[in-house]
């Protein structure tokens, strides 16, 4: 990411009108999805002579479930002499996931806004929106209009999607209105980017521009797979590398949101390392996420798990990466039990736990990721006691550092401490999250008694 910049996909402009938004009310009322044909897919070229190869029929029902979004927002201007408010407007996209009018769209199309209007695929009538709830983490919001009979996306199950599969992106790309266009799917599970805080995107080539952002990504069938939310590009246009959300992921938020108006997330209590060649080797395998540190009373600590064991599953899914054993915990409920196996001394060992509230105390204690390939934690007393740190010495440890990664190019090891980025001291993870990414920036650690001043650049 160092060289590119992740543009969330949505474009702004004046008018001159604005009104008022307000949270919509939710009834503890659960709510079905409407769901694709769950029978085995066969993928294959249509085949004979006199056939037409056509993607009409994948997209006609679709695109009746896609709309128009359309926030404004006041401005105000402190201007000594003339003070006055400026009014914005910005464009984005949502997928119907009701009959009776509630739509998925990105948290970032309705962030901060005092109106939302809603346009459908006929472009006949626009509808005041009421914000259902919204989940900045995934970037997840759902709006509702009190419209009935509308036609809702059919959702396909995105654990399913495969790379090369034909996909279709429809949206209202800089306000032109509702328009197609078509890709294969570049790459799954991706994360690490920086966009959002749980990330396991779906990538594609189709073209997503501003104003995409909430629409759908479906397959060759017209199910959804997935929510367009955002691009990689050096101009903010497209360039071939968009991002959706998995369909599943999105499901569960907005389901939450419809049936509890929050998104409340689990906490076992570890800190996480993914595999290098090293750990490969020593492990056996090429996959899981290596536990580096316990919090004490935790449901880790409860359960058994202890700092070196490899998890490999949760749930009988297997884990790939520390990001995937992240994003399963985040979409549980507290007091939802989850089963890990474990590869602990050569042998495989089955732990259950049970999830916790995620609150302030417990992010305290959570790793972060400032600098590509580095994260951080807390100083607790065990990691004192582990490097030998004195009690007077205050900031944020650098837990693990990966192989061939920025962090180890600049010179950053594990067990340095991050004592001042720029001019701001650090003593905690909060001060540490305040300040973001430190990329570009003068980063001040303590290693071993000694201090030194890296710039956290290659340029």
């Amino acid at each position: 990411m160092s060289r590119f910049k992740a543009t969330i996909s949505s474009i702004a402009a004046a008018v001159l009108l604005a009104g008022g938004i307000g949270m919509l009310t939710v009834n503890a009322s659960a709510i079905t999805f409407k769901e694709s044909n769950s029978q085995e897919l066969k993928r294959k070229m249509p085949e004979g002579e006199g056939v037409l190869l056509s993607y009409y029929d994948a997209v006609k029902d679709a695109k009746k479930s896609v709309v128009n979004i359309f926030t404004q927002k006041i401005v105000k201007q402190n201007q000594q002499m003339n003070p006055q408010n400026r009014l914005e407007r910005s464009l984005g996209s949502g997928v119907i996931v009701s009959e009776d009018g509630y739509i998925i769209t990105n948290n970032h199309v309705i962030a901060n806004a005092d109106t939302v209007m809603v346009v459908l695929a006929d472009g006949k009538k626009e509808y005041k929106a009421k914000v259902v709830g919204s989940d900045p983490k995934t970037d997840i919001a759902v709006i509702k209009i009190e419209v009935k009979n509308l036609t809702p996306i059919a959702f396909t199950d995105s654990a399913k999607v495969k790379e090369g599969d034909v996909v279709f992106a429809i949206g209202n790309p800089f306000g032109v209105g509702e328009t197609i266009t078509q890709g294969i799917v570049s790459a799954l599970n991706k994360n690490g980017m920086g966009i959002n805080e749980y990330e396991n995107f779906i990538q594609t080539d189709a073209s997503i521009n501003p104003g995409n952002s909430g629409g759908a990504l479906i397959d060759s069938r017209g199910g959804l797979i997935g929510i367009n939310t955002a691009i990689i590009s050096p101009t903010g246009q497209n360039n071939g590398i968009g991002f959706a959300i998995p369909a599943n992921m999105a499901k569960k938020i907005a389901k939450t949101l419809i049936e509890k108006g929050k998104v409340e997330r689990g906490f076992i209590g570890v800190s996480m390392r993914d595999l290098d060649t090293q750990s490969r080797k020593f492990y056996g395998r090429d996959g899981g996420t290596i536990v580096m540190d316990v919090i004490k009373d935790s449901p880790a600590d409860k359960s058994g798990l202890k700092r070196g064991d490899l998890i490999i599953s949760a749930n009988g899914k297997e884990i790939i990466n520390s990001s995937e054993l992240k994003n399963i915990v985040g979409i549980l409920e507290p007091g939802t039990q989850v089963g890990l196996s474990i590869l602990r001394d050569k042998k495989t060992l089955e732990l259950t736990l049970k999830i916790e509230k995620q609150d302030s105390k417990t992010l305290a204690n959570g790793q972060i990721e400032p600098l590509e390939g580095m994260s951080v934690g807390a100083i607790t007393d065990e990691i004192r006691k582990k490097y030998g740190i004195p009690s007077s010495v205050k900031g944020v440890i650098i837990t693990s550092v990966k192989d061939g990664s920025l962090a180890l190019r600049l010179g950053f090891i594990e067990g340095d401490i991050i004592i001042q980025i720029e001019n701001k001291e650090i003593a905690s993870i909060e001060d540490a999250r305040a300040v973001g990414s430190i990329e570009g920036k003068r980063v001040f650690v303590n290693r071993r008694g000694t201090i030194y001043m890296m710039i956290a650049s290659e340029n």
